[in-house]
């Protein structure tokens, strides 16, 4: 398909060379309009007439052209922003290779989230006092099928809701299937004159509605409140904002598209095994409570799920993916504005990593202030908190020659601090950072001080999942294949063995999620691949020796994607047929604290029995006096002499 860029200079307001982005961003670019929006309406409408993917380079005047494509009877164009972002700068003079690149990545097919219905027929349960929750329930009772939940002696006097007494104990679900248990519940008795009364209160009440409105003013009744989609709350002495919940209630009646931002592959999930915790890092970080133990996996609520990414960045074993988008297209975006840059003729690029707070920050630097330096990339994404050490280092690969992430004021940041800790362990402590700014002047200068540094002089292309780029990129970074020291709770490491204390029972080996121990079937012997290691350790929580410890350490040498033996011994042979089978020093341990002493082992036939293999063990038990495995002697058969027999005896 076509791709053509519609190019526009805001009335002369910044430099665009058109051959120049036509050439590196390889797209059909029409000539430099400069009242696009206005007075060049037209022309406008002719080019998005024409056939092909259209991207218009502005992005103030997007209602205008969206507008315009609908009153056409046409899809919508494509936008990009290459004025705020590049031609309003201190150097824009020297911006088209940004301008460049910044068309090109808007010119990449973007895939489609995956998402799911979610149906608010308009059940809503409010609580709070009596005085501010029931005029709330009389200007919804309309429109929203209401029960009021009154937290104090109020009494209702009208009927046209429903209103109980009680204690909220749990509220579980989002928008469109909100589950609510209550204790003590009350419902009005109608009937007498005066007052409503309350009927017994009783416990263990369940029920379900579609939208909550907390007016109770105490603690959030779920976590990360102002994350999760149908929970509306305030404070009931603010007027204000009870009113504006009035208005926000009556809005979430109908069908909802909730994107399903994170992908679970159950198999991968290293949380625990037979019973044993080992990685907790999703259930930790997550804000909103989406994610619960379940087994040995984790499971994760997608209609709770507020799509911060970070369980995703802290997933050791990339059991958890993000899907809006996939890491494949985010790597896909770095490359494309990296190389563009390059090939426009830029030099040491840098990345700025933002989301929509972000964005605005850099608009009003623009307009007002220095805009950002003419090297300086901006990436936008919805949110931030999860680009993790793998991006960081494949932004590296790429070459950028720094990446930064710009915080917003409700940017989850905890996920952050440890990921760049990680990333800089592999990349060094001058190339990442996390710029902490809300001031559009400050961040400004802050951009135009920073050091200048070299990019990579051979850029590469790490690919597969996160565990493979962070290496790829890694590898690219430090030539020679290196063994780095990483900070605690790193997802990659070695472990190390305490031979004298190893018996080689093997329990690490069964509870291996990721394989990265392994036994061998003909040996007493315990192999280990770094590579597979995920650090949870669950093998040092289940070594009944305390043998093991784990080394956060990543290995760049092509010696962890084989095994290699951490601990071996000779193994005993059979004293009946020879075969081999166990630890040698183990038996002739056993045989030390057992033989003659305990009393199943009191004679030499049976302690004999614990230098026998399986089957010669077996052999020997069978043929014992005391067989365990004998059974009632035969009976002997009947003949016809004993019928014989019996007829004479009588």
């Amino acid at each position: 398909m076509v791709k053509k860029l519609i190019l526009c200079d805001c009335g002369g307001s910044q430099n665009v060379d058109r051959a120049a982005i036509g050439s590196a961003c390889d797209a059909t670019c029409s000539r430099v309009h400069t009242a696009l929006c206005t007075a060049e309406l037209g022309a406008a409408a002719e080019l998005l007439r024409q056939e092909g993917e259209v991207v218009i380079a502005c992005g103030q005047e997007q209602v205008t052209f969206t507008e315009l494509a609908a009153e056409l009877e046409i899809d919508a164009p494509g936008f990009v922003d290459l004025r705020d972002r590049a031609g309003w700068s201190e150097q824009g003079a020297d911006a088209t290779p940004k301008m460049a690149a910044l068309a090109a990545e808007a010119l990449l097919p973007a895939p489609i989230t995956p998402s799911a219905d979610v149906i608010s027929e308009g059940v809503c349960f409010i609580a709070g006092p009596g005085e501010v929750a029931f005029d709330l329930a009389a200007q919804l009772s309309d429109s929203l099928v209401v029960t009021v939940l009154v937290t104090d002696d109020a009494r209702p006097l009208s009927r046209a809701y429903d209103v109980v007494r009680g204690r909220m104990r749990q509220v579980s679900g989002a928008l469109g299937g909100f589950e609510l248990r209550l204790d003590g519940v009350q419902h009005v008795e109608p009937g007498g004159r005066g007052g409503f009364g309350w009927t017994a209160p009783r416990d263990g009440a369940v029920s379900q509605c579609d939208i909550i409105i907390d007016l109770t003013g105490d603690i959030p009744m779920v976590q990360a409140p102002h994350k999760r989609e149908g929970y509306l709350r305030a404070d009931p002495r603010d007027p204000l904002a009870v009113a504006w919940l009035a208005f926000e209630a009556a809005q979430l009646i109908g069908t909802f598209e909730q994107p399903l931002y994170v992908r679970l592959e159950e198999s991968l999930c290293a949380h625990s095994r037979a019973e044993q915790v080992g990685c907790s890092n999703c259930l930790d970080i997550c804000p909103t409570g989406a994610i619960t133990p379940a087994g040995d996996h984790v499971a994760i609520d997608p209609m709770i799920c507020a799509g911060c990414g970070a369980c995703a960045a802290l997933c050791p074993s990339t059991a958890i993916t993000y899907e809006d988008p996939p890491v494949s297209f985010l790597l896909a975006r770095m490359q494309v504005l990296a190389r563009t840059f390059r090939q426009a003729g830029g030099h040491a690029p840098r990345l700025l990593v933002h989301d929509a707070h972000g964005a605005e920050m850099i608009r009003l630097a623009a307009r007002f202030g220095r805009g950002l330096p003419a090297n300086m990339i901006p990436l936008e994404l919805g949110v931030v908190s999860g680009f993790g050490h793998a991006e960081m280092l494949a932004g590296l690969a790429h070459g950028f020659s720094r990446v930064d992430v710009l915080l917003a004021p409700t940017t989850e940041r905890d996920a952050l601090t440890c990921e760049l800790a990680l990333a800089e362990a592999l990349a060094g402590p001058t190339r990442l950072g996390l710029i902490d700014e809300s001031d559009p002047d400050a961040l400004s200068d802050l951009l135009y001080a920073q050091e200048k540094l070299d990019p990579l002089p051979d850029p590469v292309l790490p690919l597969g999942n996160r565990r493979q780029i962070a290496r790829l990129a890694a590898q690219a970074l430090n030539p020679g294949g290196p063994t780095m020291p990483l900070p605690e709770g790193a997802p990659y490491g070695a472990i190390a063995v305490d031979t004298e204390a190893c018996t080689l029972c093997l329990s690490c080996v069964s509870l291996c999620p990721s394989g990265a121990l392994i036994d061998n079937p003909d040996l007493p012997q315990l192999n280990f691949q770094e590579d597979a290691c995920l650090q949870c350790g669950l093998c040092r929580t289940i070594c009944p020796e305390n043998a093991i410890t784990l080394v956060p350490q990543l290995d760049l040498s092509d010696a962890a994607l084989s095994q290699r033996v951490l601990h071996e011994e000779e193994p005993f042979a059979c004293i009946e047929c020879g075969a081999l089978f166990g630890v040698k020093s183990t038996i002739e341990r056993i045989m030390e604290k057992l033989a003659g002493t305990h009393p199943m082992f009191a004679s030499s036939e049976q302690a004999r029995m614990i230098q026998m293999c399986d089957d010669c063990r077996v052999k020997a038990q069978f043929h014992s006096e005391d067989n365990p495995f004998a059974a009632a002697p035969k009976p002997r058969v009947t003949t016809t002499d004993d019928y014989f027999t019996k007829r004479k005896d009588h």
